[in-house]
């Protein structure tokens, strides 16, 4: 199972869908020249093929072993990330006042890309670090910066987030964890944390020589709910005199999960303060741990919906090179009885086409909001609104997108796709558990029409359809699209949230194909002008203006029929008759 970073359309995307050039105009990213942001994307794509590939299915097989409390990662994986560390690669956006390299958000994206589409379960140890950096930033003091950030900026130490718990899976709310102040003593305005936490991402593993973790608790006489929920900073390891993570905190792995997939990433039951104190760090104000810990989510689930992008690539590219090797059947309807290719059968090519098109799209939507939330960081006040409707899009429907393409790729296999030796079943399990953490689909959905659809009196999404019906004035299966989401969307406004929600689903998926067909419209043009031109690889132009076409005439045209359930209302979803 080989992969190849697929670099020329990365740069085609960056070019004409997040506008890299642009974002170079401004001091903040000045470094972003057209230079260095091929070395970086050519950098990473080699990278990731060379080291982080190869482990792949090493981490399927031989996956992370639990013993007394410690996790050992598979064989190669601790000289891999040592190697991911050692070359800069974690501190691309990090902030440079803490060893970062202030570069844009989108390249760490690119980044994260390539790395997870070489092996997925591996990278989720890369994926939520990030997400610990903006949150200290944003709500961090300036000690606890100075402290955990330089480490946490290069990945030499990386940071996990916990949520969840047994009796509180996407009701944070009903958490039990606790956090009670310490009031006196060496450790006064510390809190003393107690609880459990569940499917906590490398919550433990020997790749560090620390783990920051960020957990949500509740202090004594908080509010039940939400709002009583306060985020604090537990490491592994409390740091002695000199820096170092040499005092153990009470932080401990009760077990590691058993998965579908992912079978490289230990996925761990944490426990907190059970045999000795554990110690936390307040992170913001008492009560306000669903705010600050938003910021971290926001990332993680752009970064879940670029886990989409990175299985759909890569079951699409093994899926194209069993394809072309593959011989069976003459070609149904030829003289010429010798047998073929199966790439030459027309339903394949349907497969193949609407993988590698639905992989286009999602990149592109996945690029597009890495893209307006640095448009945002430059002080670009719709930019930052249209991140903010755009994350529940990106989430969802580009996992939705990941988990189509993996079960393509299984069926171009055939039956040698259900074999786990071919690799195609690998994709399909590594997949199906993006739709599900970071906020179940579902909750994208209600998240959409119960809190993104008012952003703004509603400008948030009417400008983003307006902008889908200007783009898509030369395409009428776009134009047609985009006056369906907007006549739901009326109709979201006046409704019940009982009947809102119930068209939830049908409405993100109209809404975000509308928005990936706009983009892909976008980049249709921009080949077509390219290849007029002469300006580029004819042969990447030519098969973009396919994969564009097909998308915009054949997967567009199908989310306008989604208006009816869109609009059905909760009526149409009756109680189901109990079983037994």
């Amino acid at each position: 199972m080989t992969y190849t970073a697929p670099t020329t359309e990365q740069l085609f995307v960056l070019d004409h869908i997040a506008r890299i050039d642009a974002m170079a105009q401004h001091e903040r990213f000045a470094a972003a020249t057209p230079d260095m942001v091929e070395a970086i994307v050519t950098g990473i794509g080699d990278f990731a093929a060379e080291v982080y590939a190869p482990l792949n299915r090493v981490g399927d097989v031989d996956n992370p072993r639990w013993e007394d409390g410690k996790v050992t990662m598979p064989p190669g994986f601790k000289e891999a990330y040592r190697q991911f560390v050692e070359a800069g690669w974690g501190s691309l956006d990090g902030p440079a006042a803490y060893g970062g390299q202030d570069l844009p958000f989108t390249l760490a994206t690119v980044v994260i890309e390539a790395l997870g589409s070489a092996d997925m379960g591996f990278t989720l140890c890369n994926i939520l670090t990030p997400g610990a950096i903006h949150a200290l930033m944003a709500y961090g003091t300036e000690e606890q910066r100075q402290t955990w950030l330089p480490k946490l900026v290069t990945g030499e130490w990386n940071g996990t987030m916990n949520l969840t718990e047994p009796s509180a899976g996407s009701d944070v709310g009903a958490l039990r964890s606790t956090a009670e102040k310490v009031a006196e003593g060496e450790h006064a305005g510390l809190y003393r944390i107690r609880g459990q936490k569940i499917f906590i991402t490398f919550g433990e593993h020997d790749l560090t020589d620390n783990i920051v973790h960020l957990v949500l608790a509740r202090t004594p006489g908080a509010p039940e709910g939400t709002r009583g929920i306060s985020l604090f900073l537990v490491p592994k390891y409390r740091l002695d005199a000199e820096g170092r993570p040499t005092i153990s905190n009470g932080v401990r792995c009760a077990s590691i999960e058993h998965k579908l997939g992912i079978h490289g990433s230990p996925t761990a039951v944490m426990i907190y303060g059970e045999e000795e104190d554990c110690l936390g760090e307040i992170v913001g104000e008492e009560m306000g741990g669903m705010r600050a810990m938003f910021v971290m989510m926001n990332n993680a689930r752009l970064m879940v919906g670029c886990q989409g992008v990175q299985i759909a690539e890569r079951a699409l590219q093994q899926a194209q090179r069993y394809a072309a090797e593959r011989v069976q059947s003459a070609l149904a309807g030829s003289p010429d009885r010798t047998p073929v290719t199966i790439e030459h059968h027309p339903d394949v090519k349907r497969m193949l086409w609407r993988m590698r098109a639905q992989t286009e799209a999602a990149r592109a939507l996945i690029y597009y909001a890495s893209a307006q939330t640095d448009f945002g960081k430059l002080g670009d006040a719709a930019a930052a609104l249209r991140a903010d409707v755009l994350i529940p899009l990106a989430k969802a429907h580009a996992t939705d997108i990941g988990c189509e393409v993996a079960s393509l790729g299984v069926q171009v296999h055939g039956g040698m796709g259900f074999i786990e030796e071919t690799g195609a079943a690998q994709h399909y399990r590594d997949a199906r558990i993006a739709p599900i953490y970071e906020g179940t689909n579902g909750i994208q959905a209600a998240d959409l029409v119960g809190r993104k659809l008012g952003l703004a009196g509603g400008e948030g999404v009417r400008s983003l359809i307006a902008d889908i019906a200007h783009g898509g004035a030369d395409f009428p299966e776009l134009a047609q699209l985009a006056e369906a989401c907007g006549a739901v969307t009326d109709w979201l406004e006046q409704a019940s949230m009982p009947d809102r929600l119930a068209g939830s689903y049908p409405y993100l998926t109209m809404l975000a194909t509308a928005t990936c067909g706009w983009l892909m419209a976008i980049e249709h043009r921009a080949a077509k002008a390219a290849l007029e031109a002469d300006d580029g690889d004819a042969a990447f132009l030519g098969s973009k203006i396919a994969s564009t076409r097909f998308y915009l005439q054949q997967i567009v045209p199908a989310a306008t029929g989604l208006a009816a359930a869109a609009l059905a209302g909760d009526a149409a979803l009756p109680m189901l008759p109990r079983i037994g």
